[in-house]
């Protein structure tokens, strides 16, 4: 698979302009960072809907009940991060909102109502809870290094996979995301590991295995997170989730990857590095 130039200018400048702002936000403090997150979010659960409303054309779904879906969260998100987080811990958001949530379904057409409610579930799971969990590492004393740390990872292994598969890929890795190779899957992953292993050697914070096992979940669960991605899009039959970044698609597009992987590196964090 030849490497198209234009295509990876127009991808390098979009990642450049990209890599400003969340630089910024990681970068910048709590706030920025939980406004960052909570923009992701926001961009992330439109498209979700969006892509849920054509893969089930049928399903009822006012668009007050989205708002009023993505509201919630986005509050929650920002009294997690603030003095009222030990106060509203996540099991009592979880349980005070599935009630609301059942409440608000109930309002929708009775055949409609189960898939209206899983997708709603589904996309808590899938977008809200990585979120959560992205705050909540942030937020950790001493432990803003790891969502940075997360996220230049997915980075590096999704530039590497694509770089490697570009010039040597043969061997394709999944039907459903044909462009991807097994050459570049596992060059992306190797050189992601390798990065953090340097990475690890040279810092003081966590051990190096700590930086290796983070590694392996932004290639391995990051991986997942594309190819389910991918297969939400040929359910909806739509190339890309949207068009917020040139040669990049949309919100989802740019973090699939993140949202899958962020589960697991947030396990292994809480267990062994926290």
């Amino acid at each position: 698979m030849a490497l198209n130039w234009p295509t990876f200018f127009t991808r390098l400048g979009s990642a450049i302009i990209f890599c400003i702002i969340m630089m910024t936000g990681l970068l910048f403090n709590s706030i920025g960072f939980v406004a960052l997150v909570s923009i992701i979010q926001v961009l992330c659960f439109r498209e979700y809907f969006l892509l849920m409303k054509k893969i089930q054309p049928d399903t009822y779904w006012p668009e007050w009940m989205q708002n009023t879906i993505q509201i919630i969260c986005f509050v929650w998100l920002w009294l997690k991060s603030s003095l009222f987080s030990s106060l509203i811990p996540a099991p009592f958001f979880f349980l005070l909102f599935f009630p609301i949530l059942i409440l608000l379904i109930a309002t929708l057409d009775k055949k409609t109502a189960l898939p209206a409610a899983l997708q709603a579930f589904g996309g808590m799971f899938y977008i809200f809870l990585p979120m959560v969990m992205l705050v909540t590492m942030y937020t950790v004393p001493n432990s803003f290094l790891l969502p940075l740390a997360l996220i230049l990872m997915i980075w590096m292994n999704d530039t590497m996979a694509y770089l490697v598969g570009s010039f040597i890929g043969k061997t394709p890795f999944s039907s459903i995301s044909p462009k991807k190779t097994w050459e570049g899957t596992i060059g992306g992953a190797l050189l992601a590991v390798a990065g953090a292993a340097i990475f690890g050697y040279y810092t003081e914070s966590y051990r190096m295995i700590d930086w290796i096992m983070l590694a392996l979940c932004a290639a391995v669960a990051g991986t997942a997170g594309d190819l389910l991605e991918s297969k939400l899009k040929r359910m909806a039959d739509v190339k890309d989730s949207g068009t917020m970044m040139p040669g990049h698609g949309g919100a989802l597009d740019r973090f699939d990857s993140l949202l899958v992987a962020t589960p697991f590196a947030f396990v292994y964090a809480y267990l062994f590095m926290l």
